[in-house]
């Protein structure tokens, strides 16, 4: 018998989850599901999403299995109906309609199998005047209010966040937490659901702190003037000598005063509390900031409480002497990634295995969930599995 997917450590141990082949915030949550134990299958469609990305590099797919499924072929849905069958979770991120469409949308799903969670991620949500439209992150958050929070300017447009802050913060992780709950609500009363994760949901909720500051008057509702959005001359992004830049974010008392010492800026001090000053202290900061390259000013704040770090690219993080210490990323395959989070005492997830290939494990998973209809009629019964 196979030891590769049974044998795990995280705390999702023993949970079946199918992934409907996708692009985005699904097959992150997935991936999260996988890197915490879960036995997760994702149905691949033959020709791929077209993405244009090498398999072997897409990393929010390790830790899982793929299968080869044609949903459009007439023996498609039933395939998938029968690891649904097998299942505790499925994950789907088609446009709303589209699964029920497929002939594996939530009715067909739950029918199979009552005690389902049937996670759906899209933008817009299951219902809404824009449901069925096509969207994307940079859209999803600017309705919500949140795209207009980000950037320095009140007068220019705002700053792009890449997708982290509407596709994996509002919309995969938010998926996660329902899913989770409603496993937990399974388990306890044999009583499946559908989960409707929406990015526009999500990325609103995650705003409800500044919603409680602009209502009680501690926020004004533009971006660039405001304490945490890059109105405060110590919190902010200053470049240094050498191009690179330094986050500073002493927003205490006690950490500004730190700040200030080491800045080397003894007027900074007096300039804290008087908002008329900011501009100036602004002014002063920044040119102090561009006296010395990035990598000096590191050792300058190195283990100080003043809040300071230097901005890093992607390839330069996993070299931070915190995040190495704390194997904050990790190698597997040759491929540096960042390491499950987050860390369990007693259970931890582990990077178990690479991106699963289309395809690469329809024979086991066969075998292992005892779905015979993956099988091609020709094909040889899977003899034990290799270790990863």
């Amino acid at each position: 018998m196979s030891t590769r997917h049974t044998e795990r450590t995280g705390p999702l141990a023993g949970v079946r989850v199918v992934e409907l082949a996708g692009i985005g915030p699904g097959p992150f949550a997935a991936m999260l599901l996988a890197d915490l134990g879960a036995d997760v299958v994702r149905v691949d469609r033959p020709g791929g999403p077209g993405l244009g990305v090498d398999p072997a590099k897409d990393l929010t797919n390790r830790n899982k299995r793929s299968v080869l499924v044609d949903l459009k072929a007439p023996d498609g849905p039933a395939t998938v109906l029968d690891l649904v069958e097998r299942a505790d979770v499925l994950i789907e991120g088609y446009r709303p309609g589209v699964a029920e469409r497929l002939g594996v949308g939530p009715g067909e799903c739950l029918a199979r199998n009552p005690r389902l969670v049937y996670g759906r991620m899209t933008g817009w949500g299951q219902d809404g005047p824009l449901a069925s439209t096509a969207g994307h992150d940079i859209g999803y958050i600017a309705v919500t209010g949140a795209l207009g929070l980000v950037g320095p300017d009140p007068d220019g447009p705002p700053s792009i966040p890449a997708n982290l802050l509407g596709d994996y913060a509002g919309g995969s992780l938010y998926l996660v937490v329902g899913v989770l709950a409603a496993l937990q609500h399974a388990r306890t009363h044999g009583e499946g659901q559908v989960v409707d994760a929406a990015i526009v949901d999500g990325t609103a909720h995650l705003t409800t702190m500044i919603h409680a500051m602009l209502l009680a008057g501690g926020w004004q509702d533009r971006r660039g003037v405001n304490l945490l959005d890059g109105g405060c001359p110590f919190y902010g992004v200053y470049a240094t000598s050498d191009g690179g830049h330094m986050a500073v974010g002493a927003l205490e008392e006690r950490f500004y005063e730190e700040f200030a010492r080491l800045l080397d800026l003894p007027e900074a001090r007096s300039r804290r509390r008087d908002l008329a000053r900011w501009p100036e202290l602004r002014e002063a900061v920044a040119a102090r900031f561009r006296s010395r390259t990035r990598a000096e000013w590191t050792e300058v704040f190195e283990g100080s409480d003043a809040c300071v770090a230097p901005v890093l690219s992607l390839r330069e993080a996993p070299a931070h002497p915190h995040l190495a210490a704390r194997a904050t990323f990790a190698e597997h395959g040759g491929l540096v990634q960042p390491a499950p989070a987050p860390r369990f005492s007693v259970t931890p997830g582990t990077l178990r295995t690479g991106p699963a290939l289309p395809g690469a494990d329809t024979a086991e998973v066969a075998r292992d969930w005892a779905v015979p209809a993956l099988r091609p009629q020709d094909a040889p019964h899977p003899q034990e599995s290799k270790t990863p």
